[in-house]
């Protein structure tokens, strides 16, 4: 009797996980369609007229670059030097030394020659205490700004940055990624192609730099990763940011801005209550926040998103660093979504509701966890002796050719688009990646995402961790 109890149970599940199953594989088939449709039309609109002079002139708006800093002392002084030589009039680079244990403050004043000016923080202030606030001596570094604070973590030092901030826009970047010389022209352009529709964010591509040649915080040559992690995460970014993420700007319902790369509205930034400084989530969370604060007022507005490849930034190489950066996005994903529970299947949102919400919770959330029970259900149901094999080796199959053909779309798509990795070696090699991916790097994610539910369900850890970087200062090859 109970060998038959848990034979329905096992046919039970088999068909709730097909259901699952062929549902995300129409999803993933929708958003192939329509990254295409919106990759067109994106390469249509900007293929008229050249905006770089109007966009580089006086009279284009200005934006203020917030790069929080915390113990960035080996690469601090290039990494501004960077952000300074980006090509464009009206913007200033405000970097937030968040209360840094290390020489990143010293070494800033002595290669910028800075001076703690008189300024003041605003009477509202909502971040945590400001020891000083800094300018350059030298006319060269006149666009630089720096901040000084106790340390409050990545969102304090980014509302402190906004509300310090006198400009139009403010971009909110992590301060070791490299942003490419005409980044904020492409920004510019976005904020302003749409006439009836307030632009309240931008966000676009991250790319990995891993491998790379960069010197003097340029890209000099790219280079496909020589790690093999990194490798898996390139296929894996290529696939979120140039299919997933193209896809839900094509029905403005993207509810994620990377927090690499992401330019505001302040003015809305600000109206809506500046970044959650309770979650480690809080690229995502400001998205869902300042959405729905326009929706709530019915105002029209859109979130833009940029395939251009304009910032680069440095992945994770070893395994223990991976799983504590993904399993930290697995709490901020969960924070976020139970913040914005009211959102849930609620047509108040529109597409926002009905569409994106419920992806986010079924496949972002739930999708690991029941991949990582479904795994135990299918030993026990082995050793029970009723494991139906037939559907079992169908769906897995079916699973596994799906993951690598689109991957290979993914791959196809991007040469097509931008053709990064020109050498026939390195296409093959991200081929071999796809073929490979679903057996040990998928895996590894999925027990990422568990050990965060773990995390958050249990309170055993709600700080962002340690993620260490080897930086961009080393050999391509090292």
């Amino acid at each position: 009797m109970n060998i038959e109890i848990v034979k329905i149970i096992g046919d039970y599940l088999s068909i709730i996980f097909l259901i699952f199953t062929v549902v995300l594989l129409l999803v993933f088939i929708s958003m192939a369609y329509l990254s295409a449709r919106n990759s067109f039309h994106y390469k249509h609109k900007n293929s008229f007229g050249d905006l770089s002079k109007i966009m580089a002139s006086p009279l284009a708006p200005s934006i203020t670059i917030i790069a929080p800093a915390y113990n960035e002392g080996l690469t601090i002084v290039e990494n501004i030097r960077s952000l300074l030589s980006l090509r464009y009039v009206e913007f200033e680079v405000m970097v937030v030394n968040d209360g840094s244990k290390d020489d990143t403050m010293e070494k800033m004043i002595a290669a910028f020659d800075l001076y703690k000016t008189d300024r003041q923080v605003p009477s509202d202030w909502r971040a945590k205490p400001v020891a000083g606030i800094y300018k350059s001596r030298k006319k060269a570094y006149a666009k630089l700004t720096v901040i000084d604070k106790a340390n409050g973590g990545k969102s304090d030092a980014l509302n402190a940055g906004m509300q310090l901030s006198q400009n139009k826009y403010v971009g909110c970047i992590d301060v070791d990624c490299l942003l490419l010389p005409d980044a904020l022209l492409h920004v510019v352009k976005a904020f302003y192609q749409r006439s009836k529709q307030r632009v309240i964010a931008v966000g676009g591509v991250i790319r990995v730099a891993n491998s790379c040649q960069i010197s003097g915080g340029k890209l000099e040559q790219i280079n496909l990763p020589t790690n093999w992690l990194a490798r898996y995460q390139l296929l894996e970014y290529t696939r979120s940011f140039l299919l997933g993420r193209m896809a839900w700007g094509r029905i403005d319902s993207l509810l994620i801005i990377s927090g690499a790369f992401g330019f505001f509205d302040r003015e809305i930034a600000l109206a809506a209550g500046l970044y959650d400084t309770d979650t480690v989530g809080e690229d995502m969370e400001i998205v869902f926040r300042m959405r729905r604060y326009m929706h709530d007022r019915g105002l029209p507005y859109t979130v833009e998103y940029i395939p251009d490849p304009l910032c680069w930034t440095e992945v994770p190489e070893s395994p223990k660093i991976l799983l504590n950066q993904r399993d930290r996005w697995t709490r901020g994903n969960l924070e976020t979504l139970y913040k914005h529970k009211e959102m849930f299947f609620n047509p108040k949102y529109g597409r926002l509701g009905m569409i994106s919400y419920p992806y986010w919770f079924f496949y972002e959330w739930l999708a690991p966890l029941l991949e990582f029970f479904g795994f135990f259900s299918i030993i026990a149901f082995y050793f029970a002796g009723i494991l139906n094999w037939d559907f079992f080796i169908g769906i897995s199959i079916t699973i596994y050719a799906f993951m690598v053909m689109f991957s290979f779309y993914a791959i196809l798509w991007d040469v097509y688009s931008y053709n990064e990795y020109k050498k026939t070696k390195d296409l093959l090699i991200l081929m071999v990646c796809a073929l490979t991916e679903p057996l040990f790097f998928h895996p590894l994610v999925t027990f990422a995402a568990v050990r965060g539910n773990y995390k958050k369900l249990f309170k055993i850890q709600s700080g962002w961790g340690t993620i260490t970087r080897k930086g961009f200062s080393k050999p391509a090859n090292a």
